[in-house]
């Protein structure tokens, strides 16, 4: 029975009405500040979790993990594809040809990175085929000049299905009127959107075409592969690059996204280091509301010891106190911050058609809305430092309250 005395005085000062507003309205705000703190770290976590599962699952199902190309082409793509798809991680390979150019129409030009593929094989190594807002990937046919643009690239160039675009490429043609830039019309065949800056500047055209128009000696420039685990593309290059004989080379995603990437991960990591400060800062009021109440309870905590609570008994009581405090404030902070992750897309969708805004330009950002991926691994140590927090919060106060001198206190009672 004894045992349960700090808990049970602990929980009665909690919920007991103080003559002391002021320290009433310090305990308040300590349990906002928690809710709040825990709340904001939880949202920020899962949009840093959105952006960098969107950036594996879109952006990287559209670049390739890894692509192995020869200085002078590849004469036998299908033998080579052969070749590297008996590496354990490799799981898809398509050819290529890579080129940068510069699409004209309606008197808009916009540059571009154009890629010469093969439809049927390209499927295996890219999300492209299921990104499809319009036309086919199979429209890609050589021979049929064709082009699939993206959506931002097509709003552009004020382009639709069935026009006609103008394509520039930065090499020259020689003939008896002098040097020229080398020009090919394309048909839009059809578009795709993966809501990322891709759509702003990345098109798709059939191998043999781009072939011709790139006069490319090979078959292709490379292969690109798609790999089971994204984060072995180093490694796994640089396998296939040690059974190759020179002349070939090998590019993976860290080379193009990887800053990206790497950027995200530090974001998050600061984010969160700057959010648990909020965090702390709160649990650490904690500090100052029991202060207080140790002070105005010294009469209390005094009848107490001379009825024979130990000094462990009395820390014990304002320990109660204030985890119990900072436990309601995290719990709050908790149900606020999952009701928010998992509704902060929805809300911000809101306040765009609403208010007619757009807060990520997808010509500006590598993604055009804002993604949010709870993870509850993110709140259980949320929520396990917020607890740690707390219960530090109330060693302090508990033992100044724990060497109150009964005698002295009552001697003026």
């Amino acid at each position: 029975m004894l045992d349960r005395i700090p808990f049970l005085i602990g929980l009665r000062y909690t919920r007991a009405k103080r003559r002391n507003h002021f320290i009433s309205f310090i305990s308040l705000t300590s349990m906002l500040g928690l809710t709040l703190g825990v709340a904001v770290l939880i949202l920020v976590l899962s949009v840093m979790n959105g952006f960098d599962h969107e950036l594996r699952t879109r952006v990287l199902g559209m670049v390739p993990h890894t692509r192995i190309e020869a200085q002078n082409g590849v004469n036998d793509w299908r033998a080579l594809a052969e070749q590297m798809q008996r590496h354990d991680h490799v799981v898809g390979a398509a050819p290529y040809i890579e080129q940068q150019g510069m699409f004209s129409s309606n008197g808009q030009t916009q540059g571009a990175m154009i890629e010469g593929i093969l439809p049927e094989a390209e499927e295996k190594v890219s999300i492209i085929g299921s990104h499809m807002v319009g036309g086919e990937l199979a429209s890609l046919q050589k021979g049929e000049w064709n082009v699939v643009l993206g959506s931002l690239l097509a709003r552009n160039l004020g382009v639709g299905i069935g026009d006609s675009v103008t394509l520039l490429v930065p090499e020259a043609s020689i003939t008896p009127g002098g040097v020229f830039p080398r020009l090919k019309r394309f048909t839009v065949s059809g578009i795709f959107q993966v809501g990322a800056q891709l759509d702003g500047g990345l098109a798709y055209t059939s191998l043999g075409d781009m072939k011709t128009l790139a006069r490319q000696s090979g078959e292709a420039q490379g292969v690109r592969l798609k790999l089971d685990d994204l984060f072995k593309a180093h490694s796994v290059t640089r396998d296939i690059i040690n059974t190759m004989p020179p002349g070939y080379r090998g590019i993976d995603w860290t080379y193009t996204q990887g800053n990206l990437f790497q950027a995200i991960q530090m974001e998050k990591r600061m984010i969160g280091l700057l959010l648990m400060v909020i965090v702390a800062v709160a649990a650490f009021n904690i500090v100052s509301t029991l202060v207080m109440v140790v002070t105005d309870k010294h009469a209390d905590i005094a009848i107490l010891r001379t009825l024979g609570a130990t000094p462990g008994s009395i820390m014990g009581i304002f320990m109660v106190q204030g985890i119990t405090i900072g436990i309601i404030g995290i719990v709050l902070g908790v149900i606020a911050g999952i009701g928010l992750a998992l509704s902060i897309a929805d809300i911000i969708s809101w306040v765009e058609s609403a208010f007619g805004i757009q807060f990520l330009d997808p010509s500006v950002y590598f993604i055009s809305y804002l993604p949010s991926r709870l993870e509850f691994s993110d709140v259980i140590v949320v929520t396990g430092i917020a607890l740690l927090l707390s219960f530090l919060s109330t060693l302090y106060p508990a033992w100044r309250a724990a060497r109150v001198q009964p005698a002295e206190v009552l001697r003026y009672e």
